[in-house]
């Protein structure tokens, strides 16, 4: 029975907070795409990257061929996988072959089990020893919660390792505390349901923890 009550409690808070979160969402996408509207050629290129030499520094000056991959261009493109996110980058090849299996890689020669090409999130790499390779179907990070994704596009072993023969992918995500509060996503469409759950706060002044499922 305590069980119970204490369930429906949980629903009935995240059915109060969820509008008001929506609200501020909404308002901070829309502040973000007026900020970038505003900004000149210039200050595009200016953007700072951190995949090219492991510190920061404007796009514009970066030795690689690199692009990133904002979170606003996620948010635009409707995607709802990693997957689907890395098709907004140029020269990078994503292929589907069943509902859960993906080959991605840079440069040609791709394949279900291509190893060629680091992936990391938020500088770790996340690729399996089974392979050296991705499964892209267990990277199911909340979209919501991705700041921006850096694609290098050429060698990049020097920094990154053996790997990163074709190219090097750095999926950075938003501090703890910009996620404050509570996120629940729903969709669905033909032959597809997906649901997520985060929760963020802040723990003293410059900390925070984020748990999502």
């Amino acid at each position: 029975m305590c069980m119970r009550v204490a369930m429906w409690g949980w629903v009935l808070i995240l059915v109060v907070s969820l509008p008001a979160r929506a609200q501020q969402q909404q308002a901070a996408a829309n502040e973000s795409d007026q900020t970038l509207k505003r900004l000149s050629i210039e200050d595009l290129s200016s953007i700072d990257v951190t995949s090219t030499l492991k510190h920061a520094e404007p796009i514009s000056g970066s030795a690689a061929a690199i692009e990133v991959i904002t979170g606003d261009d996620i948010r635009r493109a409707g995607v709802t996988t990693l997957p689907e996110a890395l098709r907004l980058a140029t020269g990078v090849q994503v292929a589907r072959f069943d509902g859960r299996t993906w080959a991605i890689t840079a440069r040609g020669f791709n394949i279900s089990t291509a190893n060629k090409l680091v992936v990391m999130v938020d500088g770790r790499s996340v690729y399996t020893p089974l392979f050296s390779g991705v499964f892209w179907d267990v990277q199911d990070l909340i979209l919501e919660d991705v700041d921006r994704i850096e694609v290098i596009r050429g060698p990049g072993a020097t920094l990154w390792g053996a790997n990163a023969v074709n190219g090097v992918i750095n999926i950075v995500t938003k501090h703890a505390s910009q996620t404050e509060g509570t996120l629940v996503q729903i969709g669905g469409g033909t032959d597809l349901g997906q649901t997520g759950v985060r929760y963020g706060r802040r723990l003293g002044s410059d900390g925070g923890i984020r748990v999502y499922g």
